[in-house]
C-alpha cells in the first residue's frame, strides 16, 4: 500500500468570486477549486480540512488547510506545483509534511481576522473588494473604547448569527483594537476561537458606537444580555480578512 502523508499548505486568496470556503453543490466555492487542482498534480481526488470556512466574499491571508496524499511531489515543490493550476486568486504561500494526526481545524490555537474600512469621500478603486467605504463620521476612539469590553473570556451568543446551531459560545478574545492608516480604518481581532458571523456582527456593533448611536460602555451589557438582538447589524463580507491561524509550534 502507498504510503500517505498529511500535508499543511498556508494560503491567501481574493474571496471576491467564491461563495466561502467550504464546498457546495452549486455554487464556486475556494475548497472546490483547490480540490480540483490537487486532483490535477496528483491524479485522484483528494479532500482538504481547513482552518476556517470563511463565508461568501471574506479573504484570507493566512489560512491553513491539511489533506493526506502520497510523496509524489518533493514538499518544497508542492506550493508551485499546485499555485501553477490554481486561479491567480489564490495562492499557496507555504507547505510542510507535518504529524499524521494534524488537523488544521481542531488543531488550531487561535485566528486573528482584521477588517478594514474606507473612509474616503469616494470609495477608493483599488479597495472596492477589501474595505467597506464608510463615508460618514466616526468617532474611532469611542468604537476603541467599546472594543476594550470585549477582552477576555465571555459568551458571546449577543455576536453570534441566530442560525448557528453551536451549543458552548464562550470564547476568549485577546486583542480588539482599532487602528488608523490614513483613510482606512483597521479593525484587528484576536481569540481562542470565533462563532458563526462574530466578528461582522462585532463590526456591525462597533460601528453604532462610531456613529454615537450606542454608548461605548453598552457593549458591556450587550455581551451580559446573550441575546442577538441587542447587537448590532451584521456588517458586510468584503470588509472582512482571516490574517492568520496558529497552532502550539507557532508560538
Amino acid at each position: 500500500m502507498e504510503q500517505k502523508f498529511n500535508y499543511r499548505l498556508t494560503l491567501s486568496y481574493d474571496g471576491t468570486n467564491y461563495h466561502g470556503f467550504q464546498i457546495q453543490d452549486n455554487a464556486v466555492t475556494v475548497q472546490e477549486v483547490l480540490e480540483k487542482g490537487l486532483y490535477k498534480i496528483y491524479g485522484e481526488k483528494i479532500r482538504i480540512k481547513a482552518a476556517s470556512r470563511t463565508d461568501t466574499g471574506v479573504h484570507a491571508r493566512g489560512q491553513v488547510i491539511n489533506y493526506q496524499a502520497s510523496d509524489l511531489i518533493p514538499t518544497h515543490r508542492v506550493p508551485y506545483a499546485l499555485n501553477s493550476v490554481l486561479p491567480d486568486d489564490i495562492r499557496i504561500q507555504e507547505g510542510e509534511i507535518v504529524s499524521p494526526g494534524f488537523n488544521s481545524r481542531h488543531d488550531a490555537l487561535g485566528k486573528v481576522y482584521s477588517y478594514t474600512l474606507d473612509r474616503g469621500r469616494f470609495h477608493s478603486v483599488f479597495w472596492r473588494h477589501y474595505a467597506v467605504h464608510i463615508p460618514f463620521f466616526l468617532d474611532v476612539s469611542a468604537m476603541q473604547k467599546g472594543a476594550r469590553f470585549l477582552i477576555g473570556r465571555h459568551d458571546f451568543t449577543s455576536f453570534c448569527s441566530a442560525g448557528d446551531k453551536v451549543k458552548y459560545r464562550v470564547r476568549e478574545i485577546i486583542r480588539a483594537d482599532w487602528e488608523e492608516e490614513g483613510k482606512r480604518v483597521k479593525f484587528l481581532i484576536e481569540a481562542d476561537g470565533f462563532l458563526y458571523n462574530m466578528v461582522r456582527i462585532i463590526v456591525g456593533t462597533l460601528l453604532e458606537v462610531g456613529r454615537r448611536k450606542i454608548e461605548p460602555d453598552k457593549v458591556a451589557e450587550i455581551i451580559k444580555a446573550e441575546d442577538r438582538s441587542k447587537a448590532g447589524p451584521t456588517a458586510k463580507a468584503k470588509g472582512l480578512c482571516l490574517e492568520r491561524v496558529y497552532y502550539p509550534v507557532d508560538r
